[in-house]
């Protein structure tokens, strides 16, 4: 599950360096090349709201291999695609197939893996930080010979994985069906409910320095004589993906061990909306955007990681409930900012989206503060004897499960 998740959050960035190509090839404007992200954003968004009603009906496995098919069968439909509209339309389908895929495999994880939750979910958010990272190298790669190549690369790749989990993921029984309003019923727990809202601002700022950079990039660096295409682009996004994967898995941990997860969250965003300030400052200087773009995905990596570990555990909800509520939100903003960066970019300027972005940070930065009293839950000083107390209870639990299974199958047989 962990290969399929790099391999299905490549999709994310892997159209990113091929942005500008694609507005130049097929006649778009940046705004309209920037709905690729969004008609996926908001149909992943949407549709992460039922996947936990679908998974439970289906269970983990059946719904994991039907989204890797539509995966694969849009992917490739929107590389053969003859216009920016198709593209849109076809991603928008790519993203329900992901929308299956991507909650069901955070909830499968963090039911599978051993060693805990947190372990996990560091597991997941590594996969997902090596998915950022190697989408915009083999988006740039693939997109120097062809806009079209990442698109059909990516088909192939899912391919992959969808062959992978159907041969080694066992089956397992369903879980007791989900109602389709779950989700929504989450939402009015006050902690998910905060977290939820504080992920659509935090997001909006991540898909705005993922989705917008790469014009103002590409315009910097024509002022140095720089001819930056899908490879460069790409080269500077994997720079980002590499050191947010990094970040996720290095340093999110002792971070909260030290601090408590609520302290980390609200420095990171306040960090980030520093960050973002000085790129809009610098909006035509490349180093400048090169350097906040890298120092961004440090940042990026360490509120992933927490955030969603504050999600996971800060309700007795089922996994595959708060999984698919906290993920609908979120790249639900992450739409919202795909959507509209562009035209503000052209109302207000180039360094207009980097700003309205770090307010974004300042907003869900002062959510989590405000809220704090509510937020006691996950802003608990989290040190290694919990961490190791949590796991050995887990593998207690683990353990009188074997037992009661085999006891039934003596009886059984």
């Amino acid at each position: 599950m962990a290969f399929a998740c790099v391999v299905a959050f490549m999709g994310i960035g892997l159209v990113d360096p091929i942005l500008p190509a694609i507005s130049s090839r097929l006649h778009a404007s940046p705004s309209q090349a920037m709905w690729l992200f969004t008609s996926y954003l908001v149909i992943t968004g949407l549709a992460m709201f039922f996947t936990s009603a679908v998974s439970s009906r289906l269970g983990t496995r059946t719904t994991l291999l039907i989204g890797l098919v539509v995966i694969v069968v849009f992917a490739t439909a929107a590389g053969a695609s003859g216009s920016v509209w198709q593209i849109i339309g076809f991603r928008a389908g790519w993203g329900l197939g992901n929308a299956l895929f991507i909650s069901t495999a955070l909830a499968g994880i963090v039911g599978a893996a051993s060693g805990g939750v947190d372990s996990a979910i560091i597991l997941y958010e590594a996969a997902m930080g090596l998915g950022l990272a190697t989408g915009p190298l083999v988006g740039g790669a693939l997109g120097s010979i062809s806009w079209r190549g990442p698109f059909v690369g990516t088909a192939v790749l899912m391919a992959i994985g969808l062959i992978a989990i159907a041969v080694l993921l066992p089956r397992a029984p369903r879980p007791a069906p989900v109602p389709l309003s779950a989700t929504l019923s989450a939402l009015r727990h006050p902690v998910l409910m905060t977290l939820a809202v504080a992920a659509v601002f935090y997001n909006y700022g991540f898909f705005a320095l993922l989705a917008y950079s790469p014009f103002p990039l590409e315009a910097a660096g024509r002022t140095l004589g720089l001819t930056i295409g899908a490879q460069q682009l790409g080269l500077v996004f994997f720079g980002w993906g590499l050191c947010l994967a990094l970040t996720s898995v290095f340093a999110a941990e002792p971070l909260v061990t030290r601090l408590g997860r609520g302290p980390v969250l609200t420095t990171a965003l306040v960090l980030l909306a520093v960050d973002l300030v000085t790129m809009g400052l610098f909006q035509d200087r490349f180093w400048v955007l090169v350097a906040g773009i890298v120092v961004g995905g440090l940042l990026l990596g360490v509120m992933n990681t927490v955030l969603t570990q504050s999600v996971m555990e800060s309700t007795d909800l089922p996994r595959s409930v708060a999984s698919s509520t906290y993920s609908g939100v979120r790249f639900l903003g992450g739409a919202a900012s795909a959507a509209v960066a562009g035209p503000i970019a052209v109302a207000f300027g180039p360094a207009m989206p980097y700003w309205v972005a770090a307010v974004a940070f300042v907003l869900a930065a002062g959510l989590l503060l405000v809220r704090r009293d509510h937020l006691a839950a996950i802003d608990r000083h989290v040190t290694a004897a919990d961490v190791a107390e949590e796991t050995a209870d887990e593998r207690a639990v683990v353990t009188a499960a074997e037992h009661l299974v085999e006891e039934r199958r003596a009886q059984q047989g």
